[in-house]
């Protein structure tokens, strides 16, 4: 009679325990990361020539142009944003240098595996600096971000030609 006790008591946590399971697995599934590349829209189709004259060097000359100090005779000149869509138009493009940078890694944009990688992380770091100063509605901070976007550039092109 005992045996039989036992035996009921065991399968009982057998059972109980193989519910357990069941139900951790099924949290873990409904948690898990989906990989990027399962949730594509289309496989990766503009060439880097592409991404650079339609994102990021626009991106890039929006930053650039949205500060500036002009020395003439006439006197010094001093530009920058003056309103909030002004901003919005540069935060904008900070953000978009920011995420052309992830393109020029998708796929086979990648040319490398050291220095494209590297200098990509930079240019996206550049932009990151940039978005920040854009959305504190920074003049000062944007012309500093602007030289370190900029070095980010020639940094490339001087590795990688332009005609590429």
């Amino acid at each position: 009679m005992r045996e039989r006790y036992w035996l009921f008591l065991v399968s009982v946590l057998l059972f109980v325990g193989g519910i357990g399971f069941i139900i951790a697995a099924e949290r873990t599934r409904r948690t898990s990361v989906v990989p990027p590349s399962a949730v594509r829209a289309a496989a990766p189709v503009a060439t880097v020539k592409q991404l650079m004259a339609g994102i990021t060097g626009p991106a890039a000359n929006v930053i650039f142009e949205s500060v500036s100090v002009v020395v003439s005779l006439e006197g010094t000149k001093e530009k920058a944003p003056q309103n909030d869509e002004e901003w919005a138009k540069v935060e904008t493009s900070a953000a978009l240098l920011v995420e052309s940078a992830n393109l020029l890694l998708d796929g086979p944009r990648a040319i490398d595996t050291t220095d494209w990688p590297k200098m990509a992380r930079e240019m996206a770091t550049a932009g990151q600096a940039a978005l920040k100063a854009a959305r504190s509605k920074n003049p000062e901070e944007i012309l500093k971000v602007g030289e370190a976007v900029n070095m980010t550039c020639d940094n490339c092109h001087g590795r990688y030609a332009r005609n590429q």
